[in-house]
C-alpha cells in the first residue's frame, strides 16, 4: 500500500511538472519562421552592408593614423576626411540602395510583430522620446552630432538581419537608418519602418 501510494505521488509529481514546462513553452513567442524568400532577402542585405563595410574599411586604411594622444581636433579631422572619403566613393548612393523593397518589407513585417502589444509602448515610447531634431534623413551625410542616438533592444536586434560591428541601426521617429559608426554617415534609410 505505502509502496503504491509512493508510486502515485511521484507520478503525480512527474504530471505535475510536466504540465508547468509545457504551460512555460506555450507562454513563450513561437520562433520566427523565416520563408525561404525571406532568407534569400536577409542574406542579401547582409552581402550588401558587408561589401559596404568592405569598401569603407579600404577607405580608413588610407586615412591618417591616430594615435592614443590624439587630441580632439585631430579626431574630428579624421572623422571629416573619412566622412568626405565615404561620400566621394559612394557619390551615386540614394535612398533604397541597401534597403530594397524587399528588405524593407521583411523588416516592416517583424517591427510590426515585434511592436505589438501593450507591454511594448515603454519601447515605443523610449524611440519617440529620443531627441532627434536636427537629423536631416539624407543618404551620405552624417547623422547630426547633437542628436542622441536611440539604442536598439538586444531582442529586436537578434529578430533584424545581423549587422557588423562598424554599421547600426537607428530610428528618427518612425524611419529606419543605417548609420556608420564611426564617421556617422547615414549609409541608408527607409521611411515609415515603425508601425
Amino acid at each position: 500500500m505505502k509502496q503504491t501510494m509512493f508510486v502515485t505521488v511521484v507520478v503525480c509529481a512527474l504530471f505535475a511538472t510536466t504540465s508547468t514546462v509545457a504551460q512555460d513553452k506555450s507562454a513563450l513567442a513561437p520562433p520566427a519562421v523565416i520563408s525561404p524568400a525571406d532568407k534569400t532577402t536577409i542574406q542579401t542585405f547582409e552581402k550588401q552592408v558587408s561589401a559596404y563595410v568592405d569598401l569603407r574599411n579600404k577607405l580608413r586604411a588610407n586615412a591618417p593614423k591616430l594615435s592614443k594622444d590624439s587630441t580632439p581636433e585631430q579626431i574630428h579631422a579624421y572623422r571629416t576626411a573619412l566622412e568626405q572619403s565615404i561620400r566621394a566613393a559612394r557619390a551615386n548612393a540614394k535612398r533604397g540602395d541597401l534597403f530594397r523593397p524587399e528588405t524593407a518589407d521583411y523588416i516592416r513585417r517583424t517591427l510590426k510583430l515585434e511592436f505589438q502589444g501593450k507591454d511594448r509602448a515603454e519601447l515605443r515610447d523610449t524611440i519617440f522620446e529620443t531627441e532627434t531634431q536636427g537629423v536631416v534623413l539624407r543618404v551620405n551625410y552624417p547623422y547630426a552630432q547633437s542628436a542622441e542616438f536611440s539604442e536598439m533592444p538586444a531582442t529586436l536586434l537578434t529578430k533584424l538581419p545581423q549587422l557588423p560591428k562598424e554599421v547600426r541601426y537607428r530610428f528618427v521617429g518612425h524611419n529606419m537608418l543605417l548609420v556608420d559608426r564611426e564617421s556617422n554617415v547615414i549609409i541608408d534609410y527607409m521611411p515609415d519602418a515603425l508601425p
